[in-house]
């Protein structure tokens, strides 16, 4: 099966769980997302790239003209629009397709956002090149996912978390360090403008049940957070219920 296929499929069938996580709903970045579209010009377009359960198409909506909201997964676009009629936010509208390959004309937006769906992105450098295809000279874009370890000891944290996070849900890519985020903005004609990083607390049952991880790859992640190293264990705050502690960042940039 090819990977979009395989993204598709696992987040079909789990679209209405991701738009009741508390993890995905609340946050300071979905403000930060308002604040940013609320200074738009009027009847201003914004793009959700890999929008998921569209928390943050939902945030930007009430401040803009229209809002697409973009994501792989069908089942996942329709629990959007269900939702975003129930909450009368009439600007969001949806559309299906890879983050690689956007359908829409060059400069067409006026904001371009992502938010925790950038790691599941099989090129995440085309799918930059492709914001800033679609982005106006003078739009802005703002990323949002959780990041990869940095500094000390920092291969040894990238392979536990890159194998946790695989374990848990097969579609996974890579959580990329923030010099990674720098770098492949950098080289898609971004320039980073506002950089923000923050703890991101996971509840180990509601983490697993949310993607329905198979009992034989449950067990494998319990395994790997428990006989953990000790410099593993302290980075990511594992704790006696598996409960544990990742990064977060928001990556702020302007087309250069």
């Amino acid at each position: 099966m090819e990977h979009h296929a395989k993204v598709d499929r696992q987040f079909g069938s789990r679209a209405q769980a991701y738009l009741e996580s508390a993890v995905h709903a609340r946050g300071a970045d979905l403000q930060h997302l308002a604040a940013l579209a609320a200074v738009l010009p009027r009847g201003a377009r914004v793009l959700d790239m890999g929008c998921g359960a569209g928390h943050a198409s939902f945030a930007v909506a009430p401040h803009a003209g229209e809002v697409v909201a973009y994501d792989l997964a069908r089942d996942m676009l329709a629990v959007v629009r269900d939702a975003a009629a129930q909450r009368g936010l009439s600007s969001v509208r949806t559309e299906q397709g890879p983050a690689e390959r956007l359908p829409f004309e060059a400069g067409a937006f006026d904001l371009v956002i992502s938010r925790y769906s950038a790691h599941h992105w099989s090129d995440p450098a085309a799918a930059l090149r492709e914001a800033a295809r679609v982005i106006k000279p003078s739009g802005c874009l703002c990323f949002i996912d959780v990041v990869g370890p940095q500094g000390p000891h920092a291969a040894l944290l990238d392979t536990h978390l890159q194998a946790l996070e695989l374990l848990r849900d097969t579609s996974h890519v890579r959580d990329y360090s923030p010099a990674e985020w720098r770098t492949m903005l950098q080289r898609a004609g971004f320039e980073v403008t506002a950089e923000q990083a923050w703890p991101l607390e996971i509840d180990f049952a509601s983490w697993v049940a949310r993607m329905r991880t198979p009992p034989v790859l449950e067990a494998a992640i319990r395994h790997l957070l428990a006989d953990a190293p000790a410099e593993v264990q302290r980075y990511y705050n594992i704790r006696a219920t598996l409960d544990f502690t990742l990064e977060s960042a928001m990556f702020t940039a302007r087309p250069r």
